[in-house]
């Protein structure tokens, strides 16, 4: 039976994909069975596996003591204004953002990352296909994130043809960084978080091919990776604790609008329709939600949450998550997890196109043209993820 939804739900995929796509007859299918099959192999072998649990468990629990050593500098700082027994968001879930991001930087800085990203991609472009470029930027998105990926390809984009230039912002919108996965395994259980990190990799470049298919020359195929001029250490470190911080600020503050937005819109549903917004959406995605594979009873309380996601983000769609979980199946509770991690939703179509803007003015003129394209890209990317899930449960 879950073989059915695998079916359903990637068949669902390729119909909104072939609808839109840019050249049907250039579709490398060949390409996207082989990329199908390695998430098949890696879900299972990440979820029914011995060594695969294992090593999921051990990445779970190394950012949970990630997360503590960043309650150490949080408590210092904030200790005391949480009543005992209760929980903030902003300091429990956001602010160890700014450790995070001290990591990251440092890994940078030693030259760890670079490494891992470089060699991993040219792993990446020999088994899918893809250019090596694509393939770079897809690894480089799932640890570093956007805006600040695009600078490691600062002098490529300017010169990146319309296609390529859809591939790697697609990439840019389905992926996490790195610096975000502590904070989501304090509302999702880790291992669909880490699943989801390795799923939306291949995704993102499972959607472009169907709805951006291109072949390159081998000429155009170079990754020129941009080095940024060496700094003192902790110079570094002050830049990277300055970055995790306004991560935070400016999250809290969507957070803030969002939430209050949704709740408003929800009281204007209920006294002229008497029925909530979020039931509504929920409504609108429910044959999505079945074709991905979760039971009926429970379609219209996942697709309200998916459709949360992408009318608002990802933490907002979480936090509504966390309250009806408790009333879901593990399946369900499983798919939706997996495709609440990515950043498909409005508000990254303007971060990224902006960011390309600041670039290029040319290029971020085409990414504000293709920027509805964009997002339903990178949600089909979540939908792929989030049927792939369904298979072992």
């Amino acid at each position: 039976m879950n073989f059915i939804f695998l079916i359903t739900g990637i068949l669902f995929v390729f119909g909104i994909g072939l609808l839109v796509s840019n050249n049907r007859k250039q579709i490398k299918y060949k390409r996207i069975l082989i990329m199908l099959a390695i998430q098949i192999i890696l879900v299972y072998f990440m979820m029914n596996t011995s060594i695969g649990l294992i090593a999921i468990t051990e990445v779970g629990v190394f950012f949970e003591k990630l997360m503590k050593l960043a309650d150490s500098g949080i408590q210092f700082v904030f200790g005391g204004m949480v009543n005992k027994g209760k929980f903030s968001f902003f300091l429990g879930v956001l602010m160890p953002l700014v450790f995070m991001s001290v990591l990251i930087g440092i890994l940078n800085y030693i030259k760890v990352l670079p490494f891992i990203i470089k060699y991993v991609g040219l792993i990446l472009s020999k088994i899918t296909g893809m250019g090596k470029l694509e393939s770079y930027f897809a690894v480089s998105t799932a640890a570093l994130g956007q805006p600040e990926v695009f600078l490691t390809i600062i002098k490529q984009i300017p010169l990146l043809s319309p296609n390529r230039l859809y591939t790697i912002c697609t990439s840019a919108m389905s992926a996490v960084s790195m610096a975000m996965v502590g904070s989501y395994m304090k509302m999702l259980e880790p291992k669909f978080v880490v699943t989801a990190v390795v799923l939306n990799i291949f995704s993102a470049l499972i959607v472009a091919n169907i709805i951006n298919p291109y072949d390159l020359d081998e000429n155009e195929d170079l990754i020129q990776i941009e080095k940024n001029e060496r700094v003192p250490f902790f110079q570094m470190v002050g830049d990277s604790v300055m970055d995790g911080f306004k991560i935070a600020i400016i999250v809290a503050a969507m957070l803030v609008g969002f939430i209050s937005l949704m709740e408003l819109i929800n009281v204007m549903f209920l006294g002229v329709f008497h029925v909530s917004f979020q039931t509504v959406i929920g409504y609108i995605f429910a044959p999505i939600a079945f074709l991905m594979g979760i039971p009926w009873a429970e379609t219209v309380k996942a697709g309200g949450i998916m459709a949360t996601k992408l009318v608002t983000n990802e933490f907002v769609a979480m936090l509504s998550f966390s309250d009806v979980a408790k009333h879901l199946s593990d399946k369900t509770i499983a798919i939706v997890s997996v495709y609440l991690v990515s950043f498909a939703n409005f508000g990254t179509v303007g971060i990224v196109s902006g960011s390309i803007k600041s670039i290029s003015e040319k290029q971020g003129s085409y990414v504000s043209k293709v920027a509805l394209k964009l997002l339903l890209g990178a949600t089909l990317a979540s939908v792929i993820s989030g049927t792939i899930m369904g298979i072992v449960m």
